[in-house]
């Protein structure tokens, strides 16, 4: 079983940026135009991208819907998006936009409501982002931690409805210090959740650890990874095979039978 890759492609008006650890004021422009990055993506062999409307974020306004309108219309990849979706309205907005999935966060925390009826309106379209900071759920664009364990809301979001969830780890995030495959792993067990690992990937052995875990039956879906590819960590290309554990690439082989070797 592969996980899916998710190559990521941060809005912050109209530009592709990334953040340091969630701070907005600590952003790097990576492109003016979105839409070509999206592109390359799709022409290394990408089938999916994942999207963060940053604005949306940090003032619940959503200031980037043309550029993801313009992507959607470019490209055949399936997207998902997230960032300061908190109405019914939004979330059907976006759908119809022809993003795949919306991925709700504050929302869930705030109103859980409103996230059990947009799973029973649109099923498996709707997905949560639980970001997470020494294990606690963080909100509002990462500004603000609550105290509330990450698992538990997970546990209460697989309780309304929702069967997938992007779990960060905010003090990986942008950091390239390798993701917490163990807040990941127990992410995964302890709620039912299929899971989609965000924050921190810097390496391909990164993700071929995730892959390990798929494989002894962890429900790890995925893994996104922005900074490692826009500063040239890896190439998508390796990142595709890593995340799908293609034993028929000698590089991933390697990392592979080294990871086995270190678990034995």
């Amino acid at each position: 079983m592969k996980m899916i890759l998710f190559p990521a492609i941060d809005l912050k008006e109209g530009k592709a940026v990334r953040l340091l650890q969630g701070r907005m004021e600590d952003s790097t422009v990576y492109a003016d135009n979105p839409v070509d990055v999206a592109k390359e993506f799709e022409r290394q062999g990408a089938e999916y991208l994942h999207m963060v409307d940053l604005n949306g974020a940090f003032s619940g306004k959503p200031m980037n819907d043309e550029t993801i309108r313009n992507i959607v219309r470019s490209v055949s990849m399936r997207i998902q998006v997230g960032g300061g979706i908190r109405t019914m309205e939004r979330i059907t907005e976006l759908l119809e936009l022809g993003v795949e999935r919306v991925i709700l966060g504050t929302i869930a925390v705030k109103n859980p409501e409103l996230v059990a009826e947009a799973a029973k309106r649109y099923g498996k379209r709707v997905i949560v982002g639980i970001d997470a900071k020494d294990g606690l759920v963080a909100v509002q664009g990462w500004a603000e931690t609550t105290e509330m364990r990450a698992v538990d809301l997970g546990k209460a979001m697989k309780a309304v409805g929702i069967q997938s969830v992007v779990f960060t780890d905010i003090s990986r995030d942008g950091m390239l210090q390798g993701p917490n495959i163990e807040s990941t792993v127990q992410m995964a067990i302890e709620t039912g959740l299929s899971v989609i690992a965000s924050g921190g990937i810097s390496t391909l052995a990164d993700l071929s650890n995730l892959q390990v875990q798929v494989l002894k039956g962890v429900s790890i879906e995925g893994a996104i990874t922005g900074k490692a590819l826009y500063s040239g960590s890896f190439t998508l290309k390796e990142a595709l095979a890593a995340a799908a554990g293609n034993a028929n690439d000698e590089k991933i082989k390697d990392i592979a039978q080294t990871i086995v070797a270190k678990d034995s």
